[in-house]
């Protein structure tokens, strides 16, 4: 072994294994710090993109359910309003039906029939939400279109009460012929007329279209959120840091860089021997 008093090969090897022990001390400590596995592009390459595309997936995923829930709430509302014109309209119907028993009081069945009228076409201008109309404009004259709802990348637009529910015609028939007339008889008969039953069908047939379209929402929403559910998984297994191991190679790399900086100092003092060659 040559002893040399310029390059002390033993120091300069133990200084390097000193400053990788404590570079590997100081991302445990940093894991444990963040709690994250990937602080920088460079742990891992792979992992961070994998997972930067895992979470811009799942944000978008997000979004998409936040749609679903404000489809369900105009689904629901729709809903709601839409059985109570149905049950007010079956009324109706009844009370046609009833008068024509000549024991019962005309102009009872008469105003019981302009009150319900009167309750539907009310439901019909004041079902909104936030503002936005859902089944007729304001003043009943005309259908609305329904918003379009972005579920899990499939558009839909939930346009029954123009198309299939027809509430401007409703609302007008309501309105104009018969149903809220003054004169008993023309109520009693526009609760009989042929349109009118035409009008209560199509409020069945929107309620059952508000039934698929829930179904269809409800099944988009349970796909997004075992979507959401997976993908934080994936996101976790990449970010994530194992607390319990980064705490055992912060304690471990504590005792290796006191070991180090220890026989640092030795080695780096091992020259001095060459002074007893001198003596």
């Amino acid at each position: 072994m040559a002893f040399s008093v310029n390059t002390n090969l033993g120091a300069l090897q133990a200084y390097n294994a000193l400053a990788k022990v404590n570079a590997q001390t100081e991302k445990a400590q940093l894991r444990l710090a963040s709690t994250k596995k990937i602080n920088q592009v460079a742990d891992d390459t792979s992992g961070f993109n994998v997972g930067k595309r895992l979470e811009a997936q799942t944000m978008k995923q997000q979004a998409r359910l936040s749609n679903i829930n404000s489809a369900k709430n105009f689904l629901s509302t729709s809903e709601s309003a839409l059985q109570q014109i149905n049950d007010k309209m079956n009324q109706i119907a009844a009370k046609g039906i009833d008068a024509d028993d000549p024991l019962k009081d005309q102009a009872s069945i008469a105003k019981d029939i302009r009150t319900l009228a009167n309750e539907i076409s009310s439901i019909l201008k004041s079902t909104d939400i936030n503002g936005v109309q859902l089944l007729a404009s304001t003043d009943g004259s005309t259908a609305v279109t329904a918003p379009t709802y972005d579920v899990g990348g499939v558009a839909l637009t939930f346009d029954f009460a123009s198309t299939d529910l027809g509430s401007a015609a409703l609302a007008t028939k309501i309105g104009t012929a018969g149903l809220t007339s003054t004169t008993d008889a023309t109520a009693i008969a526009a609760a009989k007329d042929a349109a009118f039953t035409t009008a209560a069908g199509k409020v069945r047939d929107a309620l059952g279209k508000i039934g698929n379209l829930t179904q269809a929402v409800e099944s988009r929403s349970d796909f997004l959120i075992a979507a959401i559910a997976n993908n934080t998984a994936g996101i976790s297994s990449l970010f994530d840091a194992d607390m319990a191991a980064e705490q055992l190679n912060s304690t471990k790399g504590q005792i290796s860089g006191q070991i180090a900086t220890a026989m640092l100092s030795q080695m780096n003092s091992a020259p001095q021997n060459l002074l007893s060659l001198f003596r």
